[in-house]
């Protein structure tokens, strides 16, 4: 289970190059990628987004308002949001 920013697991990505991590939480998956486009990845952060099936989500209190993704992450801003998901959908992430 995925409770934690140190339980991730990231695969590498080719195009664009970088990591990215899915995470499954109900009927949500948080994506996390650090890239050479991403909102930060230059600078060494991370940007995430949520789906619900194949569409990204705006999910109030993870992503910022009239937003899908959010940008210029460190691994504790993904740690809290990792947390905020569990309380948000009331499941324990699962790796996918």
């Amino acid at each position: 289970m995925i409770s934690a920013y140190n339980d991730l697991e990231f695969i590498q990505t080719i195009n664009p190059i970088g990591i990215q991590s899915k995470v499954q939480f109900d009927g949500y998956v948080l994506s996390i990628v650090k890239n050479e486009v991403s909102y930060g990845g230059e600078e060494g952060l991370y940007e995430i987004a949520v789906y619900k099936g194949d569409f990204q989500e705006e999910l109030p209190g993870i992503t910022n308002d009239n937003d899908t993704v959010k940008g210029f992450l460190t691994s504790v801003d993904v740690d809290a949001i990792i947390k905020k998901m569990y309380l948000v959908t009331g499941t324990e992430g699962k790796q996918i």
